[in-house]
Formats: structure tokens, sequence, C-alpha cells
């Protein structure tokens, strides 16, 4: 299949549009007063979030050029959220604003690896700024606070310091859609993995078909029992 290509101002206007596309629909989202985007699905009834990851992810567009903006931008969020966990929409915010202003210092004749140097540079001394500004969470009303803001919703906040509570720093919070229409925090001792009996002769009780062990011997391998 042939390739269309394009050179200099004009694949960097094509590229910019694309990133704009992808900016302007997430960044309406930014903040604690930003607002909600309606995405289409194929399958079922429409999403509403304020998830600048989610929305990203959504959008591919007609022109190829500017899809490859696009795609920049998207991969930008993803790693965010890989990362973080959240920041999203500030990292796409910031993205937007970097290549723009990089493209407009291209155009007017700078070295783009000099700007790449240059934004490296600036991106360390930026990151140990932040650094000496955070603060860490010591309680569990900061907790509360800071993932409320990050769920927009106090409930959420306050069920997700009540499992970091439980579980203290090293512990592990995994999450799980709800099969009914509560949201609850299940709390586990131990360790437990999602897998029942090989055999129905385990079973030591036999109305609740459980099988119910005390003090027994574990053996964990990688090898395959034959």
């Amino acid at each position: 299949m042939p390739k269309i290509l394009k050179f200099d101002e004009e694949a960097r206007r094509s590229l910019e549009r694309g990133v704009d596309k992808v900016a302007n629909a997430v960044r309406i989202t930014l903040g604690p007063k930003g607002r909600n985007v309606v995405l289409e699905k194929s399958w079922g009834s429409p999403t509403i979030t304020n998830d600048g990851v989610s929305i990203a992810k959504e959008i591919e567009l007609e022109d190829k050029f500017e899809n490859l903006g696009a795609q920049l931008l998207k991969e930008v969020a993803s790693k965010t959220n890989d990362i973080a966990g959240d920041g999203t929409t500030t990292a796409t915010v910031l993205a937007q604003t970097m290549i723009k202003e990089g493209l407009k210092n291209i155009a007017a004749g700078a070295n783009p690896v000099l700007i790449k140097r240059g934004i490296d540079k600036a991106v360390e001394v930026a990151v140990e700024e932040i650094k000496k500004l955070s603060k860490k969470l010591e309680t569990r009303d900061d907790i509360s606070h800071v993932a409320a803001i990050s769920a927009n919703d106090d409930s959420i906040g306050e069920l997700i310091a009540e499992a970091m509570d439980k579980v203290g720093e090293d512990g592990v919070i995994t999450v799980e859609d709800s099969k009914t229409l509560e949201t609850y925090v299940e709390f586990s001792e131990g360790m437990k993995f999602d897998r029942g009996y090989i055999s129905p002769y385990f079973v030591t009780d036999a109305e609740r078909m459980e099988v119910v062990l005390k003090e027994p011997y574990i053996l964990i391998t990688d090898r395959k029992l034959s």
C-alpha cells in the first residue's frame, strides 16, 4: 500500500491539530469544577466520565496525520495512569502546551535536539521542586481527603481510607466489581486465592460444600504435580 508523506511545517501542523483535538476534549474535566464527557459505546449505553485517560483512549481521528498527534497524547495519558494512577488530565494538558511551544520554536528556527535537551533539564528541576513541596500522608483523614478528590466522591474516599487503615502501608488492596448495588470493603486475614477445591471429595462440610482445614501443611511450587 502506498504511503502518504508530509514534511516540515505541513507535517507539524497536522500533528498539532491531532494533539489539540484530544487535549481540548480532556482539558474540560480538569480541576474541582471540571465537567463530564459523554463517550459513545458501540455496545451498551453511553459512558459519562471525567477521567482523562478514559476519554483519550476513545478518540480516533479520520485524518491519519492528525491521528498520529492524538496517539502521542494517548500514550502520555496511559503512561501517567500506569505509573501514578491519577493526574492523566493534568499530564495531557501539560503535554499539549509543551508540544505547542516546541513546535512554535522549531518553526522559528530552533534546533529540535537542543529543545529536547532543554525539556529534559527542566523536567529534572520541576520534579525536584515538586518533591520538596510534597507532603506525606500520615493520618486516615489525609488518605480519605486525597482519595475523595481522586474518585470525586467522599464516600469512596472514606472506603479507601478504611481499607488502607486495615491493611497498612505494605498491605494489598484488590478492587473488584460488586455483584450488588453496594460499594463495600471486605477484609481477609492472611492470603486469599480465587480458586476452589479440585475434587468434591475434599469437602469437609457437605451442607455448605466447604473445605475447612485446620493447620494444614502448604506446598508452594512452580512445577507440575502429577
